[in-house]
């Protein structure tokens, strides 16, 4: 393992967060807390709770999961197009690291500030509703895991796009209406039949119910259903990633 390569490529990627503070984690934090304002008072006075759950708490777990995949994306599909954008990749390719070494240390490194922003967001969210958690141990895994998983997602669209407005493309068009209709702000159970039938297609729902269920013990699926979906996910984004580096696409030519 060349710990030296990996290290440098991580400390990279950090150093250009601090560069960006307030794009990077400013800006999230406040955009995600006009929710906790908003939809608290807006919904909140309409809605007293959901499962036993106070409404403006209920949204939380669905709030920075919604932060958490749209983040994790973003910071890994430019942290890998950029070098591809400007030519440093070849050099990276050229160098003796491993495929597993570039994976790490991008994929790190993104993950690491998502993983960083959600917490913000969570003892952000404590000062405007009260929270507890249920199981810390489930919530930190559920967040690890996430932000892993859709880092790998956002290093697989760093590749494909060719352009930066392709960057921009799967977390506004796919990832940001998915975490709407995946129960961010509601129970898909209290939708009607078909509707629910129809979420349960939508991969978020299971993010989303998983890490609410660490929070408050409430949830639409089962958690180990909820587990199981996001090793799933991980799984068949290592594998893409690893077709991505055995085949050279978008990278040797």
């Amino acid at each position: 393992m060349n710990f030296r390569a990996v290290r440098a490529i991580y400390v990279f990627e950090m150093s250009r967060t601090a560069r960006t503070l307030l794009q990077s984690i400013v800006s999230p934090v406040v955009s995600t807390s006009l929710y906790f304002v908003v939809f608290g008072a807006a919904i909140g006075s309409r809605i007293a709770e959901i499962d036993g759950v106070s409404y403006g708490a209920f949204i939380v777990p669905g709030l920075i999961m919604m932060t958490l995949l749209t983040h994790s994306v973003m910071n890994a599909s430019f942290g890998i197009y950029f070098p591809r954008f400007v030519g440093t990749i070849y050099e990276i390719l050229s160098a003796p690291v491993s495929p597993f070494e570039i994976v790490l240390g991008y994929v790190g490194a993104a993950a690491t500030k998502s993983i960083i922003l959600g917490l913000i967001i969570l003892v952000t969210a404590g000062l405007f509703v009260p929270l507890r958690i249920e199981h810390p141990v489930w919530m930190l895994a559920f967040l690890v895991l996430t932000a892993l998983t859709f880092s790998l997602l956002g290093f697989i669209i760093g590749i494909w796009a060719d352009g930066f407005e392709k960057l921009q493309l799967v977390p506004l068009l796919v990832i940001t209406p998915l975490s709407f209709l995946g129960g961010s702000f509601y129970s898909i159970n209290v939708l009607p039949p078909f509707w629910r039938d129809v979420a349960l297609f939508n991969p978020v729902v299971y993010l989303i119910s998983g890490f609410r269920w660490s929070f408050f013990e409430v949830s639409d699926v089962h958690v180990g259903v909820s587990a199981a979906m996001t090793l799933v996910f991980l799984i068949l984004c290592l594998a893409v990633v690893a077709w991505v580096f055995k085949t050279g696409y978008r990278l040797k030519n």
